[in-house]
Formats: structure tokens, sequence, C-alpha cells
């Protein structure tokens, strides 16, 4: 057998499929052993508080997923994180950090909220004032993303930190206008917009408590999996993202594909922030900086940026935050407790990424020369 020979059996006939199933084990075993190794240490820390971790491990299951009404108050809460987990998994499949989701939520529920003002107050119907809201709400939050793409395309900024300010930007404009001029005067103590009202909001999925926003997450969800994944699009995305002078040298549109893929991610924001005002607040005030934009990105880290992937882990970051105040009633600690654990978790996770590529047991074996 000559060596050329030798070269061309060396890797099994059905490689492929094997590295495929090889590599979605270990992007699944990798996330959930940091999972593991962040309770361990978080155990730990309890321990040295003098709490039962088990106890607190048992409240997370009780509060989250215990009871049909702890499972629907676990899924209305991971409406948002599903959306800004979206948000910052498109722009990581081109190569992107943008971690500017909590501004583009704040900023399109705050659009969303100022839209419905004079429709509400001329009396214009709910079919029609919602889905205006909603267009605003993901305009806004397409154009204020795509802007930090265009400015890392265009002028080589880096988005981390231009998308990081223009959350600080976003926030400040609220309050701008929600202490100023659209000031409701009726909110004395709490400076808001005016109320939308009931007539306006938006209900629950029947048969549940949980409002429409998780609906509307888990279809984009699986539309942007289509669009990444099983599309020239998606492909030319991914491509740009693993070598951005291959795809330059290829003729691709970098700059587009990157300004397109961020502004659909302020899209997603977007969304969601018009949804904590119709479904949630009824109004745009300080409520909508609730931290739902940078829990997205720890959200897509753990579903390897994923679409498909973010729905059941913003799932778990929902029984997370439900369980909270179960937690604060059970074992008298404050119900950002939550907080620390998720803050562990990031940081394991982050260490977690050395470690593709690493282990044996997911990578092919040669097979060798039987001759």
């Amino acid at each position: 057998m000559t060596a050329e020979t030798a070269d061309t059996t060396a890797v099994p006939a059905r490689a492929g499929p094997n590295l495929q199933v090889l590599r979605f084990a270990e992007s699944i075993a990798i996330p959930v052993g940091a999972l593991v190794v962040s309770a361990l240490l978080f155990s730990v820390f309890l321990i040295v508080i003098g709490k039962d971790p088990l106890t607190f491990f048992g409240l997370i299951w009780t509060g989250g997923f215990g009871s049909s009404f702890s499972f629907q108050n676990s899924l209305q809460r991971a409406a948002p994180l599903l959306l800004t987990g979206l948000a910052f998994a498109i722009p990581a499949r081109i190569g992107l950090t943008m971690i500017g989701g909590e501004g583009a939520l704040v900023l399109g529920g705050f659009t969303a909220a100022a839209t419905a003002i004079p429709l509400v107050s001329s009396g214009v119907p709910a079919f029609v004032t919602l889905p205006a809201m909603a267009l605003a709400a993901i305009l806004t939050g397409g154009l204020w993303v795509g802007f930090t793409g265009w400015l890392k395309y265009a002028r080589g900024v880096n988005e981390t930190i231009a998308s990081l300010l223009l959350s600080y930007i976003a926030i400040a404009i609220m309050n701008f206008f929600v202490e100023g001029a659209l000031r409701d005067p009726a909110s004395a103590n709490k400076p808001s917009t005016m109320p939308i009202g009931d007539a306006y909001r938006i209900g629950s999925i029947p048969g549940t408590d949980v409002h429409w926003g998780f609906a509307a997450g888990i279809v984009l969800a699986i539309v942007l999996w289509v669009l990444m994944s099983r599309t020239t699009f998606g492909f030319a995305a991914r491509m740009t993202g693993g070598n951005l002078r291959a795809a330059r040298a290829q003729g691709l549109p970098v700059g587009w594909l990157m300004v397109v893929c961020c502004m659909i991610a302020g899209a997603c924001a977007g969304l969601a922030g018009f949804f904590e005002v119709a479904a949630i607040h009824g109004q745009a005030n300080a409520s909508l900086v609730a931290g739902y934009g940078f829990t997205g990105i720890l959200v897509a880290f753990l579903a390897r940026h994923n679409p498909l992937a973010v729905v059941p882990v913003a799932i778990l970051f929902g029984a997370l935050a439900a369980a909270g105040g179960v937690i604060q009633r059970r074992m008298g600690m404050p119900d950002a407790t939550v907080l620390v654990l998720q803050g562990i978790m990031f940081v394991v996770l982050l260490v977690s990424e050395t470690f593709y590529g690493r282990f044996r047991i997911f990578q092919l074996k040669p097979t060798g020369d039987r001759t």
C-alpha cells in the first residue's frame, strides 16, 4: 500500500457524520460540565455563609419548575431573555461581540410607549396601535445596533465598546424624555410615560399565564436558525465569522453582512422591549432597565450561539429568576443571590471555551493501515 493510499484510509469512511456527532456531543457536554462546576463552586460559597446547598438547589427546582404556576412564571421571565439571547447570538455567528441588547431593549420599549401615546389618545384601535408599537420598537432597535455594526466595518470601532456605550446612551435618552416631555403627571414617585391602558395590553397565550412574547421568541429562534444554518446568507455570515480575510478574498459583502446581522440582533432586542411595555409594564419607565440584555449574553454563551439552543437555556435562566423570591422567603437570602450564581456560571463558561477540541473522546480516531 502506498503512502497516498494510507493517507486516504487514515480517516474512517463515515468521518463526516461521525465528526458531526462528536462535535454535537462536545457542544453539549462542555456546557453541561460548566454548569456542574458552577453549581459546585456556588455550593462552596453557600457552605461558607452557613447555608445548605441542597436546600438552595431544591428551592430553585420548586420555584422554577415545581408546579404549573412556577413553570409558567419561568416561561414568562424567559421571554425577554430568549429575545436578548438571540440578539447576542446572531452577531456572534459573524464574529462580532455585540453587547448592546440592553440599550436596544430599553430604547425599543420607550419608542413603543412613545408611539402609543398619540394613537391611544386619538382612539386608534388596538389592532392598529399594537402593530405600530411593535414596528417602531423593531426599527429603533435594529437601527440602533445596526449603527454599531456600521461603525465596526466602516470606521474600525470596537463593537463591544461601542455597543456598551450606546446602551448607556439609550438609557439616558429614555430617562430624558420619561422625566421630561413625556412624563405622566400622575407618576409622582416613579417617572413614567402615560399608561397605554388595559385595552391596548397584549394578553396571555390561551390557557396559560404566559404572554405572547414567549411564543414570538420561539418562532424567531426557529426562523433565525433556518436563516443562519440553511441559507446562503447564513453560510456567508458564518464564513465571515470564521475567516474574515477569506470572506473578503471570495468577494463576500462583509460590511453588508455585519450591518444586517446587527440589525437583526437589535430588532430582536427592540421587540423584547415592546413586549415588556405592551404585556408587562404598560408604560415606559426605569423598570425597563432590568439587565435582560446582559443576561441574554450568558444565555447565548451557554447555547453556543445556536438560536434553537437559546430556547431551553432562556427557560433555565427564567427559572432561576422565578426562584429568587422563593429563596428569599424560605432561606432568608436576597433574591439577587441568583445573580451571584449567574456570575459564577458566566466566568466558568468563559473558561470552558478553552476546552473545545482538547478531549480525545470527542475526536475521530484514525483507522491506520491494516494491510
